[in-house]
């Protein structure tokens, strides 16, 4: 089995999408107690490490060897929704990534981030990233991939960067995502949505006939638990879904009106499986279901990159 470090690893979204690919963690770094507890309740036995990442790099040589460095590094420097400080902004974590990067040495580097990561603001930063990637040995690529293309019924654009060692390189190949559509909110949700005999369950599901935008999931100091700003709500009202709080329950039988999604409803539309449990009180636990990276997403490429390494490996072996 290959394994992996996990940087920022959230409530498990790309950890899950790791596991599901056959990669074992070494151990998994998050500053976020509550991810943490998420972690740990979901998998006693991974490795959670919950402390700063500018704390962990000193020691990140502990783990030099392992296959795959992988991790959601903070979004709010390029997002649209912020400022888009990039490397100005303290939250940026890139440069703490390469230098463990560098301590470690993996074969592998696997890192998601927000769609305006791409915008043209920031061409001078992705190079430069290139160029120290390529300084230690790896080709580097990116990729905007929607989750929908992997059957996640949302849209959620994130920018995926993959650095291989020069020599595996040639043996890894994009995922290019599902053949067909992902289902509809309603088809996804329905059985949700009825759990508690709610007569409307049906014609609910009939007008809820499109994905979901992408899930927000805010931060600590603004966005609570709510689908987003106006137009992800106008959004999510042409669904049939009142997105300005999230339910403690279910619609009941006799509910009249639009319903609201509960926590495990977003962590469904997130491409969470129903047994991942999110720990902490609603608000908390949206907010983890909203940042995370939706596991099919996560598992797509990290099969590739399994392969590619796999093969890789083979051929030495035979040689």
């Amino acid at each position: 089995m290959l394994t992996s470090l996990e940087l920022c690893a959230g409530a498990g979204g790309q950890a899950l999408g790791l596991e599901m690919a056959d990669f074992g963690h070494e151990a998994l770094v998050e500053i976020d107690s509550h991810c943490c507890e998420t972690l740990r309740h979901n998998r006693k036995q991974w490795n959670v490490l919950e402390e700063d990442l500018r704390v962990f790099k000193e020691r990140a040589s502990d783990f030099e060897g392992v296959d795959l460095v992988a991790g959601g590094l903070p979004c709010p420097p390029f997002s649209v929704a912020g400022k888009q400080l990039g490397e100005k902004d303290e939250r940026n974590l890139f440069p703490d990534a390469l230098d463990i990067i560098k301590d470690v040495r993996p074969k592998a580097v696997m890192i998601e981030n927000v769609r305006g990561f791409l915008d043209a603001v920031f061409q001078d930063y992705r190079e430069g990233l290139k160029i120290q990637l390529n300084k230690l040995g790896y080709t580097t690529d990116w990729r905007l991939l929607s989750a929908s293309q992997f059957g996640v019924p949302q849209l959620r654009p994130r920018v995926v960067i993959v650095a291989i060692k020069r020599e595996f390189a040639d043996t890894f190949v994009w995922p290019d995502g599902q053949h067909g559509n992902a289902p509809t909110v309603g088809k996804a949700l329905y059985d949700m949505m009825a759990s508690q005999g709610w007569s409307g369950a049906e014609d609910w599901r009939d007008q809820a006939d499109k994905i979901a935008p992408t899930i927000v999931g805010g931060s600590k100091k603004h966005g609570g638990p709510d689908l987003g700003p106006t137009r992800a709500k106008r959004a999510w009202e042409a669904l049939g879904v009142n997105g300005k709080t999230i339910a403690e329950a279910p619609p009941e039988r006799d509910f009249v009106g639009m319903p609201r999604l509960t926590v495990p409803m977003v962590a469904r539309v997130q491409g969470f499986p129903d047994d991942w449990h999110f720990v902490g009180r609603k608000t908390h636990a949206y907010r983890q279901v909203g940042n995370a990276f939706p596991p099919p997403v996560a598992r797509a490429v990290a099969e590739r990159m399994n392969v590619a390494l796999s093969k890789r490996r083979l051929v030495a072996m035979a040689s």
